[in-house]
């Protein structure tokens, strides 16, 4: 009898997800994402690199206001540069002082402008400390870096502007994700030598190289942004880590999103929410903004009184501004501010009528997430390491302008006519739920990239698959 050789049935494995089929998911929706927001992207990169010159262009621009033909041997005090700006710009309060940081400098005093709202941008009169002659006025709303700014921040379309921005940066890092998979599948293939291939090496390489600093980019210019900086800010409260414990500082009453209607007078970003406290004693009657109250001290008292909590931070690098009390119970609002290094920033709150020094708080007090996006917010500008750091930003603007250029000119050339050229759908639906449950996790840590992912997939199942010419435009 013939022993017959039984053995168990091994299950059937599950037939392998070919890897063509998962970069033909990853590569479409790179390839619709960077068509989509390659326009707004290139407007960041641009107005990102210009706006890192600011301070040197403005300090060339404006010379002519902001120094003086000699230093300054004895100044006038500075209620009477204030009172000279208020002469230049009757009815108009004043929104904030920056006294002068070196010798040869004059006084900024910033009133308000014509707009009155958060974040309005105010008008800077610049006054002679020496003889209390006010020597020149420049509206901050017209500047070409404010200009600049507010296309780089919000593309001159308000919060509908903020909103598009913030899409464009979130699906930045996507394109970034994306990008990187395309070339770590594909770097072992035989180079081609055709232009289009040099065009594809030269984007690819791009990405690589500069991927780390673009992402970096991107990051430290999201706290700014509506919905996730929003949240961003949220998180920070629940965990403690924007700013001190208001337990810490007693006569706070109020939080204040922002302590000067000013962007270029505003306190550091991780103190907007500190708790602000009220002058202990006060007389007379409220009076407009910028005005001070019957028996309160002059600026340069108040200064005076501020100084000897000030910690040490060089002239050459640090502003000081004081921001004047709002009503008969507000506070001057003292801030030194440093150009380069954040950790040297400092808020003072001083009762307008004692002199008296009710909160200071800087580096020391704030939580670690607050320390990292102020952090951030230096590098992002270039400002916190020097020349080096502007030029690695710089580096980055510079290579996000070739992705941007390369990968729209790659469509350009391989694009058949009378379709957008796109690349083709994939057959395997385990691959697409792959990518697409990868893509969830992005959008959930990126709320408004993740509302767009879904617009984006709902189209392509309800309109772009079911109306025939559509369907061949986009293949």
């Amino acid at each position: 009898m013939t022993s017959v050789d039984v053995r168990p049935e091994t299950p059937a494995r599950p037939t392998p997800i070919p890897s063509s089929q998962r970069y033909r998911v990853v590569w479409r929706w790179h390839f619709y994402a960077g068509l989509f927001v390659a326009p707004v992207l290139l407007v960041l990169a641009v107005t990102g690199a210009i706006y890192l010159f600011k301070e040197p262009f403005e300090e060339w621009h404006y010379s002519d206001v902001r120094s003086l033909s000699a230093p300054v041997t004895a100044a006038r005090p500075l209620s009477e540069q204030i009172a000279a700006a208020k002469l230049a710009r009757p009815g108009a309060g004043v929104m904030s002082v920056i006294p002068p940081t070196a010798p040869d400098r004059t006084t900024r005093v910033i009133m308000q402008g014509a707009d009155t709202g958060p974040w309005a941008q105010g008008v800077s009169v610049y006054v002679d400390p020496s003889s209390a002659r006010v020597v020149g006025q420049v509206d901050d709303s017209t500047t070409f870096m404010r200009v600049v700014r507010t296309i780089h921040g919000e593309l001159m379309s308000g919060t509908v502007g903020d909103r598009i921005v913030e899409i464009a940066a979130c699906w930045a890092l996507i394109l970034i994700a994306t990008g990187s998979y395309l070339w770590w599948t594909s770097r072992r293939r035989r180079p081609a030598r055709s232009g289009r291939a040099r065009l594809r090496r030269l984007h690819a390489w791009t990405g690589v190289g500069a991927g780390v600093a673009v992402v970096f980019l991107v990051l430290s210019g999201l706290p700014w942004s509506g919905v996730w900086g929003d949240n961003l800010q949220k998180l920070q409260e629940k965990t403690g880590s924007t700013y001190p414990n208001a337990d810490d500082f007693p006569h706070t009453s109020t939080l204040s999103k922002d302590l000067s209607t000013n962007p270029d007078a505003k306190v550091p970003w991780a103190a907007e929410l500190l708790p602000v406290p009220e002058s202990e004693g006060h007389a007379g009657h409220t009076t407009a903004h910028g005005v001070l109250q019957p028996g309160a001290l002059p600026v340069e008292q108040a200064l005076a009184a501020a100084r000897p909590v000030l910690r040490d931070c060089p002239p050459a690098e640090c502003d000081v501004k004081v921001l004047l009390p709002a009503d008969a119970k507000g506070v001057y609002t003292i801030v030194t501010d440093n150009r380069r290094d954040p950790a040297a920033a400092q808020t003072l709150h001083v009762d307008q009528y004692s002199g008296k020094v009710l909160v200071s708080y800087g580096w020391q007090e704030y939580g670690i997430m607050a320390k990292a996006v102020e952090q951030g917010i230096a590098m992002h500008e270039g400002r916190r390491y020097g020349t080096a750091n502007l030029l690695v930003m710089l580096g980055a603007c510079l290579a996000l302008i070739t992705l941007v250029v390369t990968g729209v000119w790659m469509w350009w050339k391989r694009r058949p006519q009378g379709r957008v050229g796109a690349p083709a759908r994939t057959t395997s639906r385990r691959a697409t739920y792959g990518v697409i449950a990868i893509m969830a996790v992005l959008g959930v840590l990126f709320p408004l990239a993740g509302v767009t992912m879904v617009v984006a997939l709902l189209l392509d199942w309800l309109v772009l698959r079911r109306v025939p010419a559509l369907a061949r435009l986009t293949g």
